[in-house]
């Protein structure tokens, strides 16, 4: 079996679909498609189910699938150990991000690190928090730079480089805004434009209102806070957002004294997993740029 065989399948089997295989590999379609025929003739069996535009695991692929990811990580682990061995730092760092992050936090980060390590390829994946702290936990990724875990696994460590102080939001003319002080009871008369149930940021608003017994009134849910904000600044409802993303006059910060929230960002990667030179490269460039906690 061919390593780039086993990569295309792994690749299809998390993602779910031939294209996105195929932009996560940086090859073509019909390359990912090549690949993994060759791989079903060499194993004499399907392991892909293709009905229309939805592709499934056979049971055979469901078994292969844990076993091909366990052979790729030690291949990776193996390759990194040799390459590693004179402290060079090249190669490609596979690593995911948040859009927010990615939008707001990073861009000085990777633009020092690319200064500094120019012969190291990014492969940066773009997708939820929680999603990324999953795959480092699985190990298909070796780090990620996302908004903390409340409660992380075990397996997990966490090192804080930012810390968003999170606030409630309205449009300039939204009625919250007319309040002297706005408490929770006022909060649940108006639709809210939050965060989807499961993401971290949601899960730290809902356990700080888990106390008042109140049920927040949904209005709209997307894990983009940049849509977020839209919707509050033009009027759908009330929102929570990162203070950072309020200072250019669309929003007003609604003045609720007794809830004070924050959010943890920074970088996540696996105990159990020695870091490549340019993953650890990556840490120490994020560590470079960390705040203080009340930053």
């Amino acid at each position: 079996m061919e390593l780039n065989d086993l990569k295309a399948f792994i690749a299809v089997a998390e993602s779910g679909s031939f294209s996105r295989a195929a932009d996560q590999l940086f090859i073509t379609q019909p390359a990912v498609s090549k690949r993994i025929a060759s791989l079903e003739e060499k194993l004499a069996t399907r392991l892909f189910d293709r009905i229309g535009r939805s592709v499934s695991l056979t049971e055979t692929g469901r078994h292969l699938r844990d076993r091909a990811s366990r052979i790729l990580r030690e291949v990776e682990d193996l390759q990194r150990s040799v390459s590693e061995l004179d402290g060079e730092v090249a190669g490609t760092l596979t690593m995911a991000t948040s859009h927010h992050i990615g939008l707001r936090r990073l861009p000085p980060v990777l633009k020092a690190y690319n200064q500094a390590y120019g012969r190291v390829k990014l492969d940066i994946r773009f997708m939820d928090s929680e999603e990324a702290c999953l795959a480092v936990e699985q190990g298909s990724l070796e780090l990620a730079i996302v908004t903390l875990p409340p409660n992380p696994a075990a397996t997990l460590r966490l090192r804080e480089i930012w810390r968003d102080h999170l606030c409630f939001v309205a449009a300039e003319d939204h009625p919250l805004t007319k309040l002297s002080r706005v408490t929770p009871e006022d909060l649940v008369r108006y639709p809210a434009l939050l965060a989807s149930w499961g993401t971290y940021t949601r899960e730290i608003l809902e356990r700080a209102l888990k106390p008042t017994q109140l049920r927040l009134q949904i209005g709209m849910t997307t894990n983009y806070l940049e849509t977020l904000k839209m919707l509050a600044s033009i009027g759908l409802g009330w929102s929570l957002l990162p203070k950072t993303m309020t200072g250019d006059g669309d929003l007003r910060i609604l003045p609720l004294g007794d809830i004070r929230l924050t959010r943890r960002l920074g970088v996540v990667y696996h105990h159990g997993h020695t870091l490549s030179n340019s993953a650890q490269a990556m840490l120490d460039t994020c560590l470079r740029f960390a705040e203080s906690p009340t930053g």
